[in-house]
């Protein structure tokens, strides 16, 4: 009998187990990573008084009002107002590549203009693949163009 009351006893009965490994927040460990190496960025909130160490503050140093850049800027905005008229704005555009200065287009126009001025250099010799990214570019805007774009009413 007594042996019957154990068995049932052993198959109702079942320990419980604690999944959580740490009952409280505080107790937990951290698994230490990256051991020597030193964090230089503070992420820990608000900032420190470290009183041992005073953080750098970096000289003043202000910033040249007259460079070049800073000077001349602005200075050909208005050259076909008030200058003598014989200079067109678009030849005051320097720092532009040829094919893009005074073009008003869409993509198709400048890359047409593009592969215009290139073709009689030694461009798509020297640079097959970039030739070839410019005729791929070009056959596509090309193909969108003729299908996308809508036409006028037929004259009939």
């Amino acid at each position: 009998m007594e042996r019957l009351g154990t068995t049932i006893l052993k198959s109702l009965w079942r320990p419980s187990i604690n999944i959580v490994r740490t009952r409280y927040h505080a107790d937990k460990t951290r698994l230490v990573r990256r051991y020597g190496y030193e964090e230089k960025l503070w992420c820990g909130g608000l900032l420190p008084r470290i009183s041992e160490r005073q953080l750098p503050i970096p000289q003043y140093r202000p910033a040249n009002a007259w460079t070049e850049r800073k000077a001349l800027y602005g200075q050909n905005d208005y050259i076909d107002i008030l200058g003598p008229g014989n200079l067109h704005p678009v030849k005051t555009l320097y720092t532009v590549p040829s094919w893009i200065r005074g073009v008003s287009g869409h993509e198709y126009h400048i890359l047409l203009r593009k592969k215009k001025m290139f073709a009689k250099t030694g461009s798509p010799v020297v640079r097959p693949t970039k030739w070839k990214e410019l005729q791929k570019r070009l056959s596509y805007l090309y193909r969108k163009l003729n299908r996308k774009t809508k036409t006028g009413p037929s004259p009939d």
